[in-house]
């Protein structure tokens, strides 16, 4: 069995021997998870290796890229910004970014953009990755946008787009994209959108697992979503704008560009459901509440059903997809395996990452949380 590092409270003892197994019965590289209970940390292992080419081994501060957890770090600024009385998620987002409104969107709110309802899944905008890099070329091309369908009216996977668009709104308020905004509240947790240079020698090199399915054709609406038109690569990794290239990691991506270590994801929502070391929570039960009421579910605009529930902002409790502790869960999950989740109901923050890509909703993850619902 692999060796591990790290520690977890004696109660918690199943999630390090899942933890353990997970290097045995899959092709696991390198990995971490944290958990925390009522905001103290119980659980912290780390294993395996980081770079596959230089051996450089897995420690406790690694990063990671974790694609659209992402969404979840943008999911809580927006619910705090509304817990604050500063965004309500129902109005027009015309309201703040007033451009926001051309093409017949002038009804869209922030909630459906976050349940993935507004009908801009994609951009028709053939935007370069420098101009992806500058923010301001996809505003002006969210703007542009008409809708694929009648707002509010069905949903799909809204990709790159959320983080953009949800991003701008945070930014109209705060004068801080999303990224820079999560770092104001939370300035020790390593949860990066837009990576510093300095940060760069810790992130981990991700490899893909044999047998992962291929992309659709380039003018597919998924492989639009995923690829922002194919200025960015997907899944491709050791290539230029690929996801190993420093260059994309410094890029604020905020809807499938964060750069984490389990630590820092797991802390995120254990702030956001609990607070941290008896701090107050980010959120208070009542937001939570209204983050976790499903707004999309099934068979989506492009007829896939996966089995995912959505909130507002969040990947819910989906026991054919991603089983969860109940209810009031909230979170999101990342390319390859990557998972991360909190419940105010359970007191848990919670975060699994690797290396690895395996694929979308697999097993690693799923068996860590089932340990954890049977710890508690």
């Amino acid at each position: 069995m692999q060796d591990y590092q790290g520690w977890a409270d004696e109660r918690y003892g199943a999630v390090a021997d899942v933890f353990g197994r997970n290097f045995a019965e899959f092709p696991e590289l390198g990995a971490a998870v944290t958990v925390f209970v009522g905001g103290r940390k119980v659980v912290e292992l780390w294993g395996g290796t980081a770079d596959e080419r230089t051996g450089r081994p897995w420690v406790r501060d690694t990063l990671v890229p974790v694609f659209s957890c992402a969404k979840g770090a943008v999911g809580i600024a927006a619910h705090l910004l509304a817990e604050r009385g500063r965004l309500d998620l129902d109005a027009p987002v015309a309201r703040y970014w007033p451009e926001f409104a051309r093409h017949g969107k002038q009804a869209i709110t922030t909630r459906m953009i976050l349940g993935h309802r507004a009908g801009i899944p994609a951009l028709d905008a053939a935007l370069t990755f420098e101009q992806i890099a500058a923010w301001e070329p996809v505003v002006r091309a969210i703007e542009d946008q008409p809708p694929l369908w009648e707002p509010g009216s069905t949903y799909e996977y809204h990709g790159h787009v959320l983080g953009f668009a949800v991003g701008e709104v945070i930014r109209r308020i705060t004068g801080r994209t999303p990224g820079a905004f999560l770092r104001a509240e939370l300035p020790d947790l390593p949860v990066y959108l837009g990576l510093p240079h300095h940060e760069l020698p810790h992130v981990a090199r991700l490899v893909e697992a044999e047998g992962r399915r291929p992309m659709p054709g380039p003018e597919h609406l998924l492989t639009r979503i995923v690829t922002m038109n194919g200025a960015l690569v997907f899944p491709g990794l050791d290539v230029p704008r690929g996801w190993n290239d420093p260059a994309l990691h410094a890029i604020e991506l905020p809807g499938a560009g964060a750069v984490a270590s389990a630590s820092g994801l797991a802390g995120l929502y254990a702030a956001a459901a609990t607070g941290l070391d008896g701090g107050e929570p980010l959120l208070s039960p009542a937001t939570l509440a209204d983050a976790t009421r499903e707004l999309s579910a099934g068979a989506g605009y492009l007829g896939f059903d996966l089995g995912a529930r959505w909130g507002s902002g969040f990947l819910l409790d989906s026991p054919a997809f991603r089983p969860l502790l109940g209810a009031r869960s909230f979170g999101n999950d990342g390319a390859g395996g990557q998972f991360a989740f909190g419940d105010d109901e359970f007191g848990v923050g919670f975060a699994y990452v690797a290396n690895r890509m395996i694929g979308h909703g697999d097993a690693r993850a799923n068996r860590l949380i089932e340990a954890v619902r049977g710890c508690l």
